[in-house]
């Protein structure tokens, strides 16, 4: 799954950068949360998301960047996200925080920076959904690729298999058309794109790029 991420949409047409991938048959769009304190930077908040829900038929998974993802979850689960995922490096409860969120029948999963040992999330593989690997540092968008990423997705996805478990691989950090077949074949199933495909002279053309690489790889 290409899952479009608004952060580098243009803020002043979110609405209609959203609505141009739904038409592509998008359904399922990242919305990064920054606090300004666990990543120097500031984004969006609930309202954000509410608007979006009220305004049309999507899946929204929340990346949450926060110091605070206990209360934050909260906040974005009443305003309609359906995925929320948090960065393992801000909570001490993280197994709490997991049943939190999938007991109001969301999605949940946990976030590793690029420093931060896989080993850290393995006793949390069971009730987790998703494992989100960072292949950038969090809190700007735009970064490129950090190639040893490829080797922990790798080594997340054999983990994941050897111990029988389902929970899917998501990437999110300077993915587009030139490194996705290599993210995909080291195990992402869920790949984030943001300014490869806003960035572009063309999204539509760059997420249909994208499209037809991932198509074709499943195929094989």
């Amino acid at each position: 799954m290409i899952i479009p991420s608004i952060l580098s949409a243009n803020f002043s047409r979110i609405a209609e950068s959203v609505e141009m991938m739904l038409k592509e048959g998008a359904r399922t769009f990242h919305v990064d949360i920054m606090d300004g304190h666990f990543v120097p930077n500031l984004t969006f908040g609930p309202e954000l998301v509410r608007a979006l829900k009220r305004e049309f038929d999507l899946i929204l998974d929340v990346h949450l960047m926060v110091e605070n993802p206990m209360e934050a979850a909260k906040w974005f689960e009443e305003a309609g996200a359906d995925w929320i995922s948090f960065h393992i490096e801000t909570t001490p409860h993280a197994h709490k925080l997991i049943n939190m969120i999938k007991g109001r029948d969301k999605k949940a999963g946990i976030t590793l920076n690029p420093s931060t040992p896989l080993e850290l999330i393995y006793p949390l593989i069971e009730e987790t959904d998703f494992v989100l690997v960072m292949s950038v540092n969090p809190g700007f968008e735009g970064q490129k690729f950090i190639p040893s990423t490829l080797k922990r997705i790798d080594q997340l996805r054999r983990y994941i298999e050897n111990e029988g478990r389902s929970s899917e691989i998501q990437v999110d950090g300077g993915i587009g058309p030139d490194n996705l077949r290599d993210v995909l074949s080291a195990g992402a199933t869920l790949i984030v794109a943001g300014s490869s495909i806003f960035k572009s002279n063309d999204p539509v053309s760059t997420y249909r790029l994208m499209k037809k690489i991932e198509e074709e790889f499943r195929e094989k």
